[in-house]
């Protein structure tokens, strides 16, 4: 196998659950190959660099071996390898999110907070 679809190895690889997922990643720009926008059709070839945005995560992965079948994780695992710098990265902006939220309360304010909130809201539109 010389050449396979995007859309087929990002299914193959266990990027997306399944290849309507990840056609709408490609055409939602979320797949870049070689720092390029791609269609789904685009073929690659093994050596690709891909630049694939899940949620938070960025990852920047090289191509490693084709399939267009989709087989268990860790065959799925040995079909790319995530750069050095991705892995860096990803890790610094994981630890500097969870920095970030460990301040953030998620509890509703009680009634003396909810009238301090309306108290402020009413004298800033005065």
């Amino acid at each position: 196998m010389e050449k396979v679809r995007i859309d087929k190895w990002l299914w193959a690889a266990r990027f997306f659950k399944t290849r309507s997922l990840a056609k709408q990643a490609i055409e939602g720009g979320k797949v870049h190959a070689e720092g390029q926008r791609v269609k789904a059709s685009k073929e690659i070839a093994t050596g690709t660099l891909l630049t694939i945005r899940q949620g938070w995560d960025e990852k920047v992965v090289e191509v490693i071996a084709l399939s267009d079948q989709r087989r268990g994780a860790d065959i799925a695992q040995t079909l790319y390898r995530e750069t050095e710098e991705s892995i860096a990265k990803r890790e610094q902006f994981a630890a500097d999110r969870k920095a970030n939220n460990a301040n953030i309360s998620h509890e509703r304010p009680n009634k003396k907070q909810r009238r301090q909130i309306h108290r402020f809201i009413r004298e800033s539109q005065d």
